[in-house]
């Protein structure tokens, strides 16, 4: 038996997605196969793909012959938290633009994906991927990726008419009220934000959002109009963050019921390691707590 204790990288990570960071040239159908075998446990428990792991949890996986020649020496370059025939979510780096743009000439997402789905064919073939929702080049977590041009087609559909599920986790500054929603028009349009502080540090507070709306830069301008910015979000009045690529802005959970097979799905993103060390530097105490309560916020 292989055994893993899960650290702050995985803390609330579904285990068919753990799986895909220990065994990234593994097929689907292969992870899916020995977990539902049994040989996948969470604390000497059989468990489920969607399973959420969480910080101090042990993980066993089976050593056979084939796991030991797919485990990799190394984690792959992006991290995917769900992937099935139509889509693939991957948790996205602070700092990395989705597309490539003009002032951007490499290490997009969109081609780091296509490079890695592509690699990994028993013959290697060119994938295109489409994103279904979008993500600032500074805010990290799970960002939705269609893998033809059908699958596009319907979940931008799915987007427009339903749009995803969404928690973020934001530092902002000063001391915002303990709870509240933010109702500013922007675009022109009607744009509502609800959120809720988890705990207030130096000089700055940690919050769960929910962005009921899904304008352009919604969050950062919210809570920028609230005189609450982002951390590091300079565009929108943020002081700077020296030592960490992106601003301080997380999207934790997506959820949606999958418009092909009906299933719902949960897909949360573990934060960034460099996020967790401003949250320490606000309170290690609070910190701690939180970490502990991470799990709860899933799915509310």
């Amino acid at each position: 038996m292989i055994i893993y204790d899960i650290t702050e990288t995985d803390h609330c990570r579904r285990v068919e997605s753990l799986l895909q960071n220990i065994l990234p040239a593994a097929p689907l159908s292969y992870l899916r196969k020995i977990i539902r075998s049994g040989h996948v446990t969470v604390n000497d428990t059989a468990t489920n793909a969607d399973f959420i792991v969480q910080l101090g949890d042990r993980i066993g996986l089976k050593e056979t012959g084939r796991t030991r020649k797919l485990l990799a020496p190394q984690r792959p370059r992006l991290d995917i938290l769900f992937e099935d025939d139509w889509i693939v979510v991957i948790d996205k780096e602070p700092g990395i633009a989705v597309h490539r743009a003009a002032e951007v000439d490499h290490h997009n997402l969109v081609e780091l994906g296509e490079l890695m789905l592509g690699s990994r064919e028993v013959l290697p073939m060119r994938i295109k991927l489409r994103p279904v929702n979008r993500l600032d080049r500074g805010t990290s977590g799970a960002i939705v990726l269609a893998k033809s041009p059908t699958a596009a087609g319907i979940f931008g559909r799915m987007v427009k008419e339903e749009g995803f599920g969404k928690l973020y986790l934001a530092i902002v500054q000063g001391t915002p009220p303990p709870a509240g929603t933010i109702e500013i028009p922007l675009e022109g349009k009607e744009s509502r934000t609800e959120y809720r502080v988890l705990f207030q540090g130096n000089g700055a507070a940690v919050a769960a959002v929910n962005p009921r709306t899904g304008r352009m830069h919604q969050i950062r301008q919210h809570f920028r109009l609230a005189g609450h910015p982002v951390i590091g979000d300079k565009r929108y009045g943020g002081k700077p963050l020296h030592d960490y690529p992106g601003i301080g802005l997380h999207s934790f959970v997506t959820s949606f019921t999958h418009p092909v097979t009906n299933t719902f799905h949960l897909v949360p993103a573990p934060l960034p390691a460099g996020m967790y060390g401003i949250l320490k530097d606000l309170s290690d105490t609070e910190t701690t707590r939180l970490i502990r309560e991470l799990p709860q916020l899933i799915g509310k």
